[in-house]
């Protein structure tokens, strides 16, 4: 075969590979026309053109069915396949049959990574560049996508895939999430036919609040129940049952589970699995694994290890029963991780089981950000404290060192842990001006279409690029205008080409980060970072934006951000400097905010409610699971619970009012013919105020709080008086009160306890045996 003729045989051989499907059939405004009859419609239909009926949307011949998975909360060096101390056998698996991607990168926080995973905009476009509990009214941070950035999951929806979300959400403005939505927001409004998952930042992976769809999924009586277990069941039982129904539709899975967020909830074989493993500490961790990954390759020769990062303490400063507490909390954690490998090992198994397997787009990606410090550092038994603005002292916690990963706590380890996770980089969540933050594994495969098994592509990447690349290898045009909205231009760049090419050249040139006032800016190689605050320290003071320190990075020689150039290339750092103020000016990304915890007050930040601005709220028996975002706003303040009941002469008890649960809140319940009132204080201390024996019949009972602090103080004590009818018959005091929030993702229960418990003196759901007429919530400041 002459030279000429072998040269393009390849060429064309390779152009097959990599060339999207045609977009003919795809068009640029979404939803498509209505259906109008073209033939000819006579008197009758004997005079007229044989009908023909309207047909489904059809997916591009030959489109993939696309499976993404993405973790929560990991570290680049955690798991084994890139060279972290937790065996990842799914993932191992899953890298060897496809490729491994070392230089992607996500926005160094959840919601705004996953904004910008199901958008291909930028977080602040996506109007996420914050998590939506924090939201402000500003265009990049209502945590309200805007419709001119349409979900991917959307626009393949009217191209004939089937689309369906399993796990986390984090994308639903938090006052939206009720029972009465609005729904537009949740997952089935952007796009995706099915959902099974939470629409908090977090959940208790043993009692969590579900929903399918929009609604409440009933609780688990199964013993041995977990979340990761359940979303991979659901998952699994999605495919299934949707390429049994309709074998020739692609589908688009999107699985999302809440590990390795807090809380480190893991069954107890799992966490055994790991003893003794981590007693050499996260310094000998961060040494072995970055050796590991030069010799897996997974980061370049010459890879120099980052100093521990400012703050955290070096592993041999610490006390014998501090190791054996940090080393604890490290099991706990690598068996919740090992947990959630597995779990994910078997949605990949099941996809590959079905029809039309081999074509079928996986991508994992290992972390919406790098792993997380809000452990603080001395660990934690309850994240809520961090976001309270509480710190945790290790005395007090190895207390508890044998119930961690239980029922018990929402744990979390400290944070020179996370920063271990992170190897080889600096910093970890939050911090989106280094690469412990935003430099995430992933993982691609394709078997039809990826033939360099095992292969590694370093091409610098952004989460913005996975929807123009999904687009241009499903042959899906991206909709200049979707249900009768303008849409922004997609921001992020197809990286298709490298599924075929390890040399393909870079299409993602230039790219912003910010998070908290944490910045960079990334440009040809080149990697300018500023930092504002410690992740671990969640009360912030004053900081200045135009005076912080800036560093400066040539990431084409260093790949860890080891060595700052600034002071050797002060012109570079200059024009990447003035590259930052350039893009968030026009990303939205103006004006910055580093305040912190106090972000997490609806009430403080004006933040819409669907309860209004009132006194008095009215609920019913049968309300359940209303979220916090849309509860009454009772924090430092006095309110009273008046609650109209019809208690039975006998066996009178169960919860009759409850606000919050596991993380912080109270409840009213009844036992042994006494009322009993509960305030969970943060997991730490819980306050029991307790009645004489109630009256049958008919009674009022009230829960009367009296808050002691003065206006603008937070957390201070209170008063409790429980009276009935009229008559009081128990009183206490509270020593202080939670400042700030109870719960990311659980609120108001009546006539029953759904989610976690407020204590555990009862078992869940432990519904009231009498009769509520009604409950009512008055706020008195």
């Amino acid at each position: 075969m002459p030279r000429l003729h072998r040269v393009a045989v390849i060429l064309l051989s390779t152009l097959a590979l990599i060339m999207p499907i045609a977009w003919a059939d795809t068009p640029e405004v979404l939803p498509r026309p209505d259906f109008h009859f073209k033939g000819k419609v006579g008197k009758t239909y004997k005079e007229s053109d044989p009908p023909e009926f309207p047909q489904p949307a059809q997916a591009p011949k030959g489109a993939p069915n696309i499976v993404l998975i993405m973790l929560d909360d990991t570290g680049f060096g955690q798991y084994a396949t890139f060279g972290g101390g937790i065996p990842s056998p799914t993932l191992d698996k899953l890298a060897a049959e496809g490729l491994k991607y070392n230089r992607f990168h996500t926005t160094a926080l959840c919601s705004p990574t996953r904004a910008a995973l199901l958008t291909g905009r930028n977080h602040h476009s996506a109007a996420t560049g914050v998590i939506t509990e924090a939201a402000t009214g500003y265009d990049g941070y209502t945590s309200i996508i805007p419709r001119s950035a349409g979900s991917i999951a959307e626009v393949l929806r009217q191209n004939g895939y089937m689309t369906a979300w399993v796990g986390k959400n984090h994308n639903t403005p938090a006052w939206e999430t009720s029972a009465v939505g609005p729904f537009d927001r949740w997952a089935n409004g952007l796009g995706f036919d099915y959902f099974y998952g939470f629409n908090a930042g977090d959940m208790n992976h043993w009692d969590p609040l579900l929903f399918e769809n929009r609604n409440l999924v009933p609780r688990s009586n199964d013993p041995d129940y977990h979340l990761t277990e359940d979303l991979a069941d659901r998952a699994i039982d999605w495919v299934r049952r949707s390429t049994s129904i309709s074998p020739d539709k692609p589908f688009f899975l999107y699985v999302a589970p809440g590990a390795n967020h807090s809380p480190h909830h893991a069954p107890e074989a799992w966490i055994n699995k790991f003893k003794g493993q981590f007693d050499q500490g996260w310094d000998a961790y961060r040494e072995a694994t970055l050796e590991r990954q030069l010799k897996l390759g997974v980061v370049p020769k010459g890879t120099k290890l980052t100093q521990r990062s400012e703050g955290l303490p070096a592993w041999d400063s610490l006390n014998a029963d501090q190791k054996r507490l940090y080393a604890r909390m490290m099991e706990v954690f690598a068996g919740y991780a090992a947990h959630v490998d597995h779990h994910m090992g078997r949605v990949i198994d099941a996809v590959k089981n079905t029809p039309n397997a081999d074509n079928t787009i996986f991508i994992y990606i290992v972390g919406d950000n790098g792993a997380s410090a809000e452990g603080g550092l001395e660990g934690s038994l309850n994240e809520n404290l961090f976001f309270n603005g509480f710190p945790e002292k290790w005395q007090d916690n190895i207390k508890h060192i044998d119930e961690l990963g239980g029922p018990k706590w929402f744990n979390h380890f400290p944070s020179a842990w996370a920063h271990a996770m992170s190897t080889p980089f600096q910093w970890t969540k939050q911090v989106a001006s280094h690469f412990g933050g935003t430099r995430n594994p992933m993982i691609i495969s394709w078997p039809q279409k990826i033939k360099d098994q095992g292969g590694l592509r370093s091409q610098f990447l952004h989460v913005i690029d996975i929807v123009p690349t999904l687009y241009e290898a499903t042959g899906v045009t991206p909709p200049k205008e979707l249900n009768g909205v303008a849409q922004k231009p997609l921001e992020g760049f197809s990286f298709l080409q490298t599924f075929t090419d390890k040399n393909a050249p870079e299409t993602h040139k230039t790219q912003y980060f910010e998070v908290l006032v944490n910045r960079g800016m990334y440009h040809d190689g080149w990697m300018a970072s500023s930092r504002s605050f410690v992740p671990w320290e969640p009360t912030r003071g004053e900081f200045d934006p135009l005076t912080a320190k800036w560093e400066l990075y040539n990431i084409e020689e260093d790949f860890s951000q080891s060595e700052d150039l600034a002071q050797k290339h002060p012109e570079k750092l200059k024009e990447l400097e003035a590259m930052f103020w350039e893009e968030a000016e026009k990303y939205s990304v103006l004006p910055l905010d580093w305040r912190a915890t106090v972000r997490l007050n609806a009430e403080l930040q004006g933040r819409p409610s669907l309860a209004g601005k009132r006194d008095q709220y009215v609920y019913y028996e049968g309300q359940v699971a209303l979220p916090d975002g849309a509860s009454p706003p009772v924090l430092n303040k006095s309110f009273s619970v008046t609650m109209n009941l019809d208690i039975p002469e006998i066996g009178a008890e169960g919860m009759i009012f409850t606000h919050g649960g596991l993380t912080g809140g109270y409840g009213i319940y009844m036992r042994e013919g006494k009322a009993h009132f509960v305030y969970n204080m943060l997991a730490i201390d819980r306050y029991t105020v307790s009645s004489d024996v109630l009256p049958k019949g008919r009674v009022e009972l009230v829960m009367d709080l009296e808050y002691l602090g003065k206006e603008g103080e937070r957390g201070k004590p209170a008063n409790v008086t429980l009276s009935v009818n009229g008559k009081k018959v128990g009183e206490g005091k509270l020593p202080k009160t939670v400042p700030l929030q109870f719960s990311l993702g659980e609120g108001v229960d009546v006539g029953t306890d759904n989610g976690s418990a407020i204590d555990f003196t009862y078992e869940l759901p432990f519904s009231f045996t009498g009769k509520i007429e009604k409950v009512t919530v008055d706020l008195k400041d």
